[in-house]
């Protein structure tokens, strides 16, 4: 089996345009790193975030967020100030042993903020983990449920 390398067809086609390094020039600036060493199979920056769901219904705020290969005592979950924080850190397995060809999965610490429409009772908050997918719920206070009121008369 043959290996072959992975070329980017965007940076082929700027390349081949002659765009390219005005803009490589701006994204090291932005960056503070050269781009190349991105394209050369070195890691990327260690922070990263997790994807995540939200969904709501007249009782509570669901969040599912994707964290695969870390356990649940390596996640960290709060409330503070009308915004949910998940945070914690993937740690690298093991080092690959020879050449690397390609280096997609995120490692390192991470934190996702995700600010809350409405005021959630937090003493009630609960929170599961299962085959790699956070699942948090936010029960909404009695104030911001809506509530269906009776006409008398």
């Amino acid at each position: 089996m043959t290996l072959i390398r992975w070329k980017n067809p965007v940076t082929a086609a700027c390349a081949a345009n002659n765009r390219w390094p005005s803009l490589a020039d701006e994204i090291d600036q932005l960056f503070g790193r050269s781009l190349a060493e991105f394209t050369q199979g070195a890691q990327l920056p260690a922070s990263w975030s997790p994807v995540v769901d939200v969904f709501e219904d007249k009782d509570a705020y669901t969040v599912k967020a994707e964290l695969p290969g870390l356990k649940k005592e390596e996640i960290e979950v709060s409330v503070h100030d009308g915004a949910l924080v998940i945070s914690g850190e993937r740690k690298l397995a093991q080092k690959a042993e020879g050449e690397v060809h390609r280096t997609e999965r995120f490692y390192g610490k991470f934190q996702r903020v995700i600010g809350l429409p409405a005021q959630v009772e937090a003493d009630k908050v609960q929170a599961g983990y299962k085959d790699g997918v956070l699942t948090i719920t936010l029960p909404k206070t009695e104030l911001v449920k809506p509530r269906q009121i009776t006409i008398a008369g």
